[in-house]
């Protein structure tokens, strides 16, 4: 065509083109960083790539108040300091007859006490006398998987049981699964309590504690994964994005600052192929 033989129509056109260009990718970036900052605090929103919250080094409160230390002598101090780390092992319990409704049937199949004896021989090689404590579900397949492994253990080791880590609905997942829909109370009477459990067993050593401990918790799938959730300060609602195989092993380090890492998550390589499973 005629204005394309034009040198002054075809420059008007190329400088109208990159004006129109440049104000369009001023609207769409303008409108992008603002929607981005409207939903900085949603945690849910899937397109942004910053962190939601900064890390909280008090998350336990049991961080000490350095105006309060000010005036106090060393010996003080100390009793408020954590100078100790700690290794939480979460195990979660073996193949049950997951078929069964009442509580007290749901014990473990021939291949879920298979696998919490190779647990249990595992547990023994990498802790040996390390071990500080095991905490035990008062669940029958989380109490049988428990007395199976301290079989392996040495006798003296404190065993406490606890109705906190019992298996529940920690908070409403998301995205929501198609195949369980807990009631809104489950939700509300079973999320109270395992955050509860998550402030009882998730926490930096306590200032009197001088050593490294490593504390064995044998309990369940759900309530790992919401710990573990908690822990990383990720948010609660993801539970649910992990899975969890039978009798494996996720291992949390809790230091003296507060700052928390996850050295092993759901790890089942003790476990022969044949004798994995997840329900």
């Amino acid at each position: 065509p005629a204005i394309f033989t034009n040198t002054g129509l075809i420059m008007t056109f190329l400088k109208t083109l990159a004006v129109s260009t440049s104000v369009l990718g001023t609207i769409v970036y303008t409108q992008y960083t603002g929607y981005c900052k409207d939903t900085h605090n949603d945690t849910h929103h899937p397109g942004r790539y910053h962190p939601s919250k900064l890390w909280d080094d008090n998350w336990d409160f049991m961080k000490p108040d350095k105006e309060a230390m000010k005036n106090m002598s060393d010996e003080e101090k100390v009793g408020l300091i954590s100078t100790a780390v700690r290794n939480i092992y979460l195990v979660r319990h073996g193949q049950y007859e997951i078929e069964e409704t009442e509580d007290h049937k749901r014990i473990l199949t021939e291949l879920g006490r298979e696998q919490a004896e190779i647990t249990g021989e595992r547990i023994k090689a990498v802790l040996g006398e390390k071990i500080s404590h095991v905490y035990i579900s008062t669940k029958p397949r989380a109490m049988e998987t428990g007395h199976i492994i301290l079989k392996h253990l040495k006798e003296d080791i404190p065993v406490d049981y606890s109705e906190l880590i019992w298996e529940g609905a920690p908070i409403k997942p998301i995205p929501e699964p198609e195949y369980w829909k807990p009631e809104p109370w489950e939700f509300f009477r079973d999320g109270a309590r395992i955050e509860a459990a998550f402030r009882r067993f998730i926490h930096r050593a306590h200032p009197s504690q001088t050593e490294e401990s490593h504390d064995v918790i044998v309990c369940h799938g759900n309530v790992i994964r919401y710990f573990v959730c908690r822990a990383l300060q990720n948010d609660p609602a993801g539970w649910l994005r992990f899975s969890l195989s039978n009798c494996s092993i996720t291992h949390l380090v809790v230091r003296p600052n507060g700052n928390v890492s996850l050295r092993g998550f759901g790890e089942k390589g003790h476990l022969p192929p044949n004798k994995i499973t997840y329900n």
